[in-house]
C-alpha cells in the first residue's frame, strides 16, 4: 500500500498513512467477503487520491487507479466520487468511534484529537476545499447523531457531552494547532465531562 506523507506545508500528520476501514458498511466483519475487502481497498485508494489532490482535483479514474481496479469496478460500488467521498468519510467515522471505545475517555479524547488533527483528507479538504467538507458534513445529519451517540457510550458520557466533544473535535479540523496545545485541551476536556 503507498502512503501519503503530510500536506505540503502541513505539520499536522507526519507519518500519517491511509488505513483501510475496519469496518465498511456492507462487509462481513470476520476477514470480510470479496465485496467487502474490494470496498475497503477502494476506500483507501479514495483516502490517497483525496488526500494528495482534494476532491475537485481526483476524478473516478484517479480513485480507481489509486486503488488498483478498473474503473467499472469503482462504478460498481459508487455512482460519484462525491458518494465515495461520504463513503471514506462514513467508514472514517466508524474507524474513530470503534478507537475511541477501546480506550479510557480520557486518552480517547486525545487519541481522537491527534487522529482528526492529523487526518490528511480531512486536512487537505479544510485548507483547500472548505465548502465541499461542510457539505460532506452536513450531508447526512442522522449519522451525526449516530456518531454523538457512539461518542457518548465510548467516552461514557451523557449525549449533549458527547456533543460538544464532537464539536470540538471538529474545530481541530479547521485549527489543528500543535499537538501538546491539542493533547492539554483534551485532558482538560476529558476533566469537564468527567465532572458532568
Amino acid at each position: 500500500m503507498a502512503t501519503v506523507g503530510p500536506i505540503p506545508g502541513d505539520s499536522a500528520a507526519p507519518g500519517w498513512a491511509p488505513r483501510a476501514p475496519t469496518h465498511v458498511r456492507g462487509a462481513h466483519t470476520r476477514g470480510g467477503n470479496a465485496m467487502g475487502r474490494t470496498r475497503a481497498g477502494l476506500l483507501d485508494g479514495a483516502a490517497r487520491t483525496f488526500a494528495g489532490y482534494g476532491l475537485r482535483g481526483s476524478t473516478m479514474q484517479s480513485v480507481a487507479a489509486a486503488a488498483g481496479v478498473a474503473k467499472a469496478t469503482l462504478y460498481n460500488h459508487f455512482r460519484t466520487k462525491e458518494e465515495v467521498a461520504r463513503a471514506l468519510l462514513a467508514a472514517e467515522l466508524d474507524r474513530l468511534s470503534a478507537l475511541a471505545g477501546e480506550l479510557p475517555p480520557d486518552a480517547a479524547l486525545r487519541v481522537l484529537a491527534d487522529e482528526v488533527a492529523g487526518h490528511p483528507v480531512l486536512r487537505r479538504l479544510a485548507r483547500d476545499e472548505p465548502d465541499v467538507l461542510t457539505g460532506l458534513l452536513a450531508a447526512a445529519p442522522e449519522r451525526w447523531a449516530e456518531h454523538v451517540s457512539r461518542l457518548a457510550r465510548a467516552l461514557r458520557v451523557e449525549p449533549d457531552a458527547a456533543e460538544l466533544a464532537a464539536r470540538w473535535l471538529l474545530g481541530l479540523v479547521l485549527q489543528p494547532g500543535e499537538p501538546r496545545i491539542r493533547r492539554a485541551g483534551a485532558a482538560r476536556l476529558a476533566g469537564l465531562l468527567a465532572a458532568s
